[in-house]
């Protein structure tokens, strides 16, 4: 029985890679059964608010805190898997108040058949409870080896001042908030980011949805000839005909744009598949309801995925690097670069550095968040 409901959509079958995407959806019968018998749970949750170290600057607003649940899952047996319900209602996902209230009518002993009855809107929360009981079936399997880092930039004219010790740290991938500011300044100020960059680097633009057509166009003539990876997120997925002017920039522009509001759930995904999109894919697994199903379906189009941080604890952060060193498409660099993050330091990620080996995710301890927030 899966956790979506019994539909492994767009799976399909195969072997290698892709079995191994499939094998790890979280299957309530291969982790929930003792002797052909659901066997019982415990179930507790945690709500948390966390300050950020520095206030995140974006498109959205100004951003200080995170706020989220931990679920925490015991079996008969004393394993115990944790996963994070790291809601972003902006992004499209439910509100934390809404995961809560359905944590709450779970309560503390349950049969595993109930997750299930999970209502699919919660994509939050199913997301964390499948985390959680995958955590019993052992990592995702994939390619032993280091993936590269993308190192974030703040908004703003702090940019500057922050590229030199990240260059010197090694990063050679960075990421820049735009869409913040005035349009001249943050094109004047492009200039002098594109000089301080390191030999060889790449730099990625978000936006998050910020321009219109015509901010887009201006940005985009600037790009050409500089070295920008990709232009993520130009215009608001709400956006008036915002799917035909992506397309529209995607073909009369040579830099890549990237897809990364406008990939808010599962149905998003299958619908600019079947519209053919060959830009790239920014992908926030944390925000997923059914990972295993969507990263099947980009497989089989051969679509250029980067995995992203949504800003999650270490413990939403463990389970999207598993997804993303399980990834059997192009390693590249991945949107992580964001720690240390938190106020408490107890709930970051692996420090940052510009690669990022499966031995350092294995290592990262989420009972430490757990603890934490208690």
């Amino acid at each position: 029985m899966l956790l979506n409901g019994g539909r492994r959509s767009g799976t399909g079958e195969g072997r290698g890679p892709r079995k191994e995407l499939v094998r790890s959806v979280a299957l309530v019968g291969a982790v929930g059964l003792l002797g052909g018998e659901f066997m019982r749970l415990r179930f507790q949750f945690r709500r948390y608010r966390l300050a950020f170290r520095t206030a995140v600057r974006t498109a959205h607003g100004v951003w200080t805190e995170r706020e989220g649940l931990i679920v925490r899952l015991t079996d008969e047996a004393g394993q115990v898997g944790l996963g994070e319900a790291a809601c972003l209602p902006w992004f499209g996902t439910e509100t934390v108040a809404a995961a809560e209230a359905a944590a709450e009518i779970l309560g503390e002993w349950i049969d595993s058949e109930r997750l299930v009855d999970v209502p699919m809107n919660l994509v939050c929360l199913r997301n964390a409870l499948a985390a959680a009981q995958a955590a019993w079936t052992g990592p995702i399997e994939g390619r032993n080896e280091a993936r590269g880092v993308a190192a974030l930039l703040p908004a703003g004219r702090g940019v500057l001042e922050a590229i030199r010790p990240k260059a010197e740290a090694g990063f050679r991938v960075f990421k820049w908030k735009v869409g913040v500011g005035d349009l001249a300044d943050e094109l004047g100020l492009f200039d002098d980011v594109c000089a301080a960059l390191p030999s060889g680097a790449q730099l990625r633009l978000d936006a998050n949805g910020a321009w219109d057509r015509r901010k887009a166009e201006r940005w985009l003539e600037r790009c050409a000839e500089r070295p920008v990876e990709f232009v993520e997120q130009p215009v608001g997925a709400d956006a008036r005909g915002a799917d035909d002017l992506l397309r529209g920039l995607a073909e009369d522009w040579p830099t890549p744009i990237a897809l990364d509001e406008s990939l808010a759930s599962g149905a998003d995904i299958e619908r600019w598949i079947g519209e053919g999109w060959r830009g790239v894919w920014v992908l926030k697994t944390s925000l997923l309801s059914d990972v295993a199903g969507a990263l099947a379906q980009l497989e089989k189009a051969q679509a250029q995925v980067v995995f992203s941080s949504a800003l999650e604890t270490s413990v939403g952060a463990k389970a999207a690097l598993q997804w993303a060193m399980a990834w059997p498409g192009e390693p590249r660099a991945l949107g992580f670069g964001v720690w240390p993050l938190f106020q408490d330091t107890r709930c970051d990620g692996p420090y940052v550095v510009p690669f990022i080996r499966p031995a350092d995710v294995a290592r990262i301890d989420t009972e430490a968040v757990w603890n934490a927030i208690h």
